[in-house]
Formats: C-alpha cells, structure tokens, sequence
C-alpha cells in the first residue's frame, strides 16, 4: 500500500462542515520529516530507477535477438523519460489526490504540475504523526509509473514500432496505470483517520453525530479496491497483474513474430540477461522496502522476504525444469527468481518469512507451467513471459496475500486506525474475507486492465499502426526503426 499526502484528508472534512469539532486538542503541532526515513525513501527511490534501467533493460534486451538488442534498451529507456515528464504533470494528482465524485476510480487535478508542493510540504507514511518530503514520496511513486510499462514491452518485443509505443505508453499509464494506482492505493492517510477518530471519542450530543459523519467520510477518502479492504503492499495488481494483462493483450492484438514456431529464436546474451536479472534483485529491495517508506522493522520484514521468497522461486524454477528437461538453466534460474519477485511484491511487507518460502517456492513451479506448457498448448508469441512471469506471479501473490498476511500464518494482519484514536492497533483478521477481497481486487484489476488496454492497441493501430512491415521487422528493429547496432564487429 501507498499512501497519500496529509493535506488530502482535510478536504473530505471540510465538506463535511467537521473541521471546527477537529480544531481542539486533536490538532498538534505539524510532524517533520525524520531524516532516516527521508534518506530510506531516498535510497529506495534510486534502488527502483536502477532495476529500471539499466536493470530491466539488460534482462530484457539479453532475451532477444542481436538485431533488437538496442530497440529493447531504447524503448525501456524511452519509456522512464516519458513517463517521468507525464508523471509530474498529471499522473501524480491523477494517483494521489481526491478525484471529488470520481474518487473511487480516479484522482482529480488539484496537484497538476506539481502544483502547491513545495520543500516544505510532507506525505504521510503508514504510522500517526510521520512523514517523509513530498518531493521524495512523488520521486518514489514515479519510478513505479515508469518501469510498469517498461514491463509491458517484453510480451512484444521485436516487434512493435517505437513511435507506436510512445503513444500507446502514454495513453496506456493516463486510463490504465494512474486510475489502478488510485484505486489500489490512494486513502486519506493514519493522521487523518486517527485525528478523525479522536473527534468522535471526545465529542458528545449532536457534536458526536457530526464527528462520526466525518470519520465516515474520511474513510471513504480512499481509491475504489482500499475501501474493499485488499491489501498490496508494493505492487502485484498495480505493476505486475497490470502490466502482465496488457501484455497478454498486446501480444495478441499485435500478432507473432515473422518465423515465430519455424525459426529458431534463441536469447543472444544470457550473460547480459543474467546481469540484469541480478540488478533487478538488488533494485527491488527498494521496490519492496521503500514502499514501507520509514526505516523500521516493517521495512526489515520485507526485505528478508524479499530474499527469501526469490531466491525459494529460483530454486523451485530450477528444480521443476531439471526434472522436466534433464537440464538445470540459466535462464530459468533467472526467470524463477523474477518469478519470486513478483509474487511476493504484494505480500513482502504483511507475510512472515516462511510463507514468503512457501510462496517463492510455489511461485516457481507455477510461473514455469504457465511460461512453458501453457504458452504453448495455446500458441500465444509472448516474446519475454511478461503474462507468465508477471500476471500470473502478480495474481499468485496477490491472492496468497490474503492467506500470508493472517498472524495464524505468520503474518503482520491489518493495522486499524480507528478504534484507538491515534495509535495503529492489528485488527481482527478474517482470512476468508480477505483472501475473497483479494480475488475481487484482481478480478478489477484484470477486467480493467484487459479491456481498457485492448481499446488502446486497437486505437493506436488505427491512428499509426503498431508494427513494421514485415522486411522491416527481419531486418531488425535497431537499424529500420533506430538507424544503429547494438554491436559493430
């Protein structure tokens, strides 16, 4: 879960005409930035650009052939400086801000361009009375617009124009990544809800009907899927089932590749694909970590799940392929690992770590049957396993979320920041609530994404067509859509 800035919550109070019952004691002074949680979102920040690029960019571009290696680092590339200027333009408000009647679904435009952050302003983490700079929250929140559809390109690599993918890019994060973002994570933030709860508590009368109006509201304050109640601490339905749905997409509406199924179409750098797959193992620590945003256990759980979990998934990928093959690879490895990844994104922070072993190890089983068997009984070209790895890693981990998350498993629970005003208590778990929770935020997610990415391939086919013609892609995307080679002997 992410959260959003600590001035939001007050709009929704004014509405209500509740301020006045706030403004007693509940008002304390307002909270600054600690500076270790501000350097741990920081570094977290940073950590996420790098398994970006060159993290990504590297594991994918070793997955394809030699004439498209440079396409691959020049459409990952291209993606995080678009997305990064859309961001800061709109999609931040679009994610994090209230959407006004749209609220459930979308963000409004209060902070377009940026506007009314400032040095001084401050973004709410997940404990009463701490906040981190908004500039640092707004920098972490982007690095994951950039790289999720910077995911996306793999399920289509080597074949889609590049002036195709900037348009669908930028299309694709304004109607499908900032509205999932907002539903998923967008809410009113601890102080707001705490501040609100005191006011009920300390209030009597007519008084104590209005304040409880307004902790209704605030509560409300929140994007469609958080008022549910699912949970997703770092990203499986808004990154991974996200980007693997649109790639499924994609790759269908596309089409395959020329020679797909006749002509052998080997990795040509495992090497480098090994190398990126390790930068995106150590960048995701700030992927999962940073998404507790303060520097305390809760951070320290995640990142022992977020080794753990990996490397059980690379483990399990290894094994089922070497019982399956005669042959342990190096490629399925790495996959299994990124597989781990994936399905603990969701869980990293609210899962014990053994069941982020469990999950890993499940993961890899399942994210290697859906990669190998099924993309072939169904004969779908998914160039790079985006849907197999990431849709299916995202809906495991999402899904298993719900069960990890119990404290009969392991797990933190849920933290309620109402029922002692001011102090974040574990609530009641219901794991067959949240588990069915889970599946109904993924069922949205992949509705959404689904539908609304297949109307986008489709416009942009009209409007500029989404691949080269056919001597143009057996040339080679690098010199027929760039003009360079990623390598000159």
């Amino acid at each position: 879960m992410k959260l959003s800035t600590t001035t939001r919550w007050s709009r929704a109070l004014a509405t209500a005409g509740a301020l006045a019952l706030l403004a007693g004691p509940a008002f304390a002074a307002a909270p600054v930035p600690n500076k270790g949680d501000s350097a741990f979102v920081f570094v977290s920040t940073v950590l996420v650009l790098f398994m970006t690029i060159p993290g990504l960019a590297l594991f994918y571009g070793g997955l394809v052939r030699t004439k498209n290696m440079l396409s691959v680092l020049m459409q990952v590339f291209a993606i995080t400086c678009l997305v990064s200027i859309i961001y800061v333009t709109y999609g931040y408000s679009l994610a994090f801000t209230n959407g006004g009647g749209l609220n459930d679904f979308i963000g409004g435009f209060s902070k377009a361009f940026l506007i009314g952050v400032t040095a001084e302003s401050t973004a709410a983490t997940f404990s009463n009375g701490v906040v981190i700079p908004e500039y640092f929250y707004i920098a972490f929140q982007m690095t994951f617009a950039c790289i999720t559809p910077a995911l996306i390109v793999g399920a289509f690599a080597e074949r889609m124009k590049f002036s195709a993918l900037l348009v669908f890019v930028t299309l694709w994060v304004t109607c499908v990544y900032f509205p999932v973002a907002h539903m998923v994570w967008y809410w009113a933030g601890p102080d707001a809800l705490g501040d609100a709860a005191k006011a009920v508590a300390s209030a009597t009368g007519e008084a104590k009907k209005q304040a409880e109006a307004a902790l209704e509201l605030v509560t409300a304050d929140a994007g469609k899927l958080f008022q549910w109640g699912a949970i997703d601490f770092a990203g499986g339905t808004v990154v991974h089932i996200n980007a693997g749905i649109a790639g499924l997409v994609g790759c269908l509406i596309i089409g395959k590749r020329v020679g797909y199924g006749k002509e052998a179409m080997p990795p040509h750098s495992l090497t480098m694909t090994m190398i990126g797959a390790a930068m995106l193992w150590v960048g995701w620590f700030g992927f999962n970590c940073g998404s507790n945003l303060e520097a305390n256990g809760t951070a320290a759980l995640a990142m022992m799940n977020t080794f753990v979990a990996t490397a059980g998934a690379g483990l399990s990928w290894m094994l089922v392929e070497w019982m399956a093959k005669g042959k342990a690879s190096l490629l399925g490895l790495v996959t299994g690992a990124v597989a781990g990844l994936v399905a603990v994104t969701p869980a990293s922070g609210f899962a014990g770590p053994m069941g982020s072993i469990v999950l890993g190890l499940i993961a890899g089983v399942v994210c290697f049957i859906a990669s190998t068997s099924i993309k072939n009984a169904l004969g779908y070209d998914d160039s790079l396993d985006v849907f197999g790895v990431h849709a299916i890693g995202g809906i495991l981990g999402a899904i298993g979320t719900g069960i990890l998350a119990s404290p009969d498993f392991g797990g933190t629970g849920i933290l309620d920041y109402t029922s002692k005003p001011g102090e974040a208590v574990v609530a009641a778990y219901s794991l067959s609530t949240q588990v069915i929770t889970q599946a109904k935020a993924v069922g949205l997610t992949i509705l959404w994404s689904g539908i609304v990415s297949a109307i986008l391939f489709k416009l942009v086919d009209i409007i500029i067509g989404l691949r080269p013609v056919e001597e143009k892609e057996r040339e080679g995307l690098d010199v027929t859509e760039h003009g360079e080679r990623a390598y000159n002997y």
